[in-house]
């Protein structure tokens, strides 16, 4: 497991935010109260996917529209046909720490 600076009080429900966790790009969201980490480097052309936008448990990257299913990392709308890797989110009071 790899700490972050990362705060349950920094991701409120339905929010997401970029971070970094083991030398790795990733983004942490919370769905319905529910912490979930993925890659956050689209694997269609390599931009942010955290400065897209999410609804319900799908980030919809900025660039070109792919779509992933955070809990998952699975593509649910191209251009995209690789998923993003998933990482364990664990929650130890305050502080999340993410296997990467």
């Amino acid at each position: 497991m790899q700490a972050t600076s990362l705060s349950t009080k920094d991701i409120p429900p339905g929010t997401m935010v970029g971070s970094r966790a083991g030398g790795k790009d990733v983004l942490v969201a919370n769905v319905d109260g529910q912490y979930y980490a993925i890659g956050n480097v689209c694997t269609h052309m390599g931009c942010t996917v955290s400065d897209g936008v999410l609804t319900g448990a799908n980030v919809e990257c900025p660039c070109h529209g792919s779509t992933f299913d955070v809990r998952t990392g699975a593509v649910v709308r191209g251009p995209a046909t690789r998923p993003e890797p998933s990482y364990r989110v664990e929650v130890s009071g305050d502080r999340l720490s993410i296997a990467v």
